[in-house]
């Protein structure tokens, strides 16, 4: 890797969508439905708009999920298995699989990739926590890509609720980040299911509004994510108490939405004491 300046003093905190290019620190979480099957062409795009953060200073952390839904087809599964063993085959089969399509599409770009896998249970016990802190901080310091997911082999229930929104959320906070990028398959929240008749763009949600008369959808692709608009909304609130500004979009979006551009859902967090 060629790159290994720190980044400039020029970053810093993310309080409005113009600040974004300026970000010191980003942490962006992708869900299963935009990186696996059909849709895992999406990684190349993901990765050119990560890469051109990284390439401004900027130091980037992917939260991935998707490692099940990779597994699927080398297990000859076609949709998600209720099973929680089938569910760790699949993750482990998958895993390998889906870090090194990322690592493959990295090598363009010259970054190197770590893999993290953590569950949100240890990012809440504070031994591990301090262990993940302290590792994801020297990574980035070293210039290295940090790709963190569930740890799907030996999660219980995290394995079924929230895609990793939770997870992405607890990071953003563990790493004092500025923004905090959740993408899906849907460009913001709405006001209602977004396929629904009148249903309207939230372009910002200011912190503490309990976004009354808001109805949330459902998830992702049928049979391969687990996180709707309900769980994003959730991690954005506990990644905005905590400091740090959240946005809701899509995947599609994603180099929109690192660049500052008017896209997506824009949470306003909390002021940092």
């Amino acid at each position: 890797m060629s790159d290994t300046t720190t980044p400039s003093d020029g970053l810093g905190s993310v309080r409005e969508r113009r600040d974004v290019p300026r970000a010191r620190r980003i942490v962006v979480k992708v869900g299963s439905s935009s990186i696996s099957g059909d849709a895992a062409g999406q990684i190349g795009p993901l990765v050119d708009a990560l890469a051109r953060a990284y390439g401004r200073g900027t130091e980037v952390v992917l939260v991935s999920s998707g490692a099940i839904s990779t597994g699927f087809p080398f297990l000859g599964i076609e949709q998600r298995p209720e099973d929680l063993a089938t569910q760790q085959a699949a993750a482990a089969t998958g895993q390998n699989v889906l870090m090194f399509r990322y690592q493959q599409s990295l090598e363009r770009h010259r970054i190197v990739a770590a893999q993290i896998l953590l569950t949100a249970g240890d990012l809440e016990d504070p031994t591990p926590r301090s262990n993940a802190q302290r590792a994801i901080d020297r990574l980035l310091e070293l210039r290295v890509l940090p790709i963190v997911n569930e740890n799907d082999t030996v999660a219980t229930h995290e394995i079924r609720f929230g895609d990793n929104d939770r997870l992405a959320a607890l990071v953003a906070r563990l790493l004092h980040a500025d923004l905090l990028v959740l993408l899906s398959d849907v460009d913001a929240l709405y006001t209602a299911p977004p396929e629904e008749p009148g249903a309207e763009r939230i372009a910002e949600v200011v912190f503490g509004d309990p976004l009354t008369g808001v109805t949330f959808g459902s998830a992702g692709r049928a049979g391969v994510g687990t996180g709707g608009a309900g769980t994003k909304v959730a991690a954005a609130r506990l990644a905005a108490a905590a400091g740090t500004t959240v946005l809701v979009t899509a995947t599609s979006l994603v180099d929109e939405a690192l660049s500052g551009e008017p896209v997506g859902t824009w949470f306003h967090a909390a002021a940092r004491v």
